[in-house]
């Protein structure tokens, strides 16, 4: 199964400057606990807003630059071939930035979306969600506490 996983604001915000603009601790546990022993596909510039390789995942980047190569990752030019390299038989995650998105929204099977309930400045967005296309098939709320400084609820579509 194809799996886009995002945290995106009300107004579909992701980030800015190529940092995301929200602390939410549940939600990198969500994310961690999810994408732990999976294919990974994302931008050069989600990559690189990793401090270090995201431990147990094979890390594949869709680049135009032709002599990139990072050690330890899988490098292709576009999401066909990421999701080619990627084993058929398992799950393969989708995780930014909101090009990435964009290109692997018509290839996805579901979407896990942490919506935060708030809106933020950004410079890039998760697309829309267009509910002729994908079904909510769950959803938890979460209340702001002393971790998280905003409402958030996780949500599971599967396409239609």
């Amino acid at each position: 199964m194809i799996i886009m996983i995002a945290a995106a604001a009300e107004n579909n915000a992701l980030g800015k400057d190529n940092e995301m603009v929200w602390h939410l601790p549940n939600d990198f546990k969500r994310f961690k606990q999810l994408t732990t022993g999976h294919h990974i596909i994302m931008g050069r510039k989600t990559f690189e807003s990793f401090p270090k390789l995201l431990p147990n995942r094979t890390h594949i980047i869709i680049t135009r630059q032709k002599n990139y190569h990072p050690e330890g990752c899988i490098v292709v030019d576009n999401m066909k071939e990421a999701i080619e390299k990627a084993p058929q038989n398992e799950d393969i995650f989708i995780i930014g930035g909101g090009e990435i998105y964009n290109l692997g929204l018509p290839f996805a099977d579901k979407i896990e979306l942490t919506k935060i309930h708030s809106t933020f400045e950004a410079d890039a967005f998760f697309p829309e969600i267009k509910s002729e296309d994908w079904k909510l098939e769950h959803e938890e709320f979460h209340p702001k506490d002393e971790k998280h400084n905003f409402d958030f609820t996780f949500q599971t579509f599967i396409r239609k």
